[in-house]
């Protein structure tokens, strides 16, 4: 019961992908490459390094853990490890999940999912999209003669 009403009490404020995270003087984070989907020339496609950020309000103590699903929902792409943070009273906090070397294999609509206490909390689509390249006028020159 204890667990529920703390929950309850948790906010997600929002939720940010981006290539990196730094912390600056003053306690402040700068993000670096913020993106809402990706598009490439060709799939499969393999990220290096990208960080998914959450910025939560509430209070208590909580166990988050970031996944990230293939389109149909049913594969784990990339798994964070589960991760402590606590809000005190009038409080917020930062929840920062890197993940190193991530292959999407095909385009299509991937979900990245939070959650809290192993409960499902929060979900959002990212987008992985090829990027045709329109055929140059020569081309369609030739295709019209």
């Amino acid at each position: 019961m204890a667990e529920e009403e703390a929950a309850s009490k948790l906010e997600l404020i929002y939720t940010l992908l981006c290539d990196d995270v730094r912390l600056e003087v003053g306690n402040k984070l700068s993000f670096m490459g913020v993106f809402h989907n990706i598009i490439v020339q060709q799939v499969p496609v393999r990220l290096f390094k990208f960080a998914v950020i959450n910025h939560w309000q509430g209070t208590g103590e909580h166990v988050s853990e970031v996944r990230i699903l293939t389109p149909d929902r049913r594969q784990p792409v990339a798994l964070s490890q589960p991760t402590n943070f606590e809000i005190g009273p009038s409080g917020f906090a930062d929840n920062i999940s890197f993940f190193i070397d991530v292959t999407f294999p095909e385009a299509g609509r991937y979900w990245v999912q939070t959650l809290v206490n192993s409960t499902l909390f929060h979900e959002q689509p990212l987008v992985i999209a090829e990027f045709q390249m329109p055929p140059s006028t020569d081309e369609v020159s030739e295709a019209v003669n």
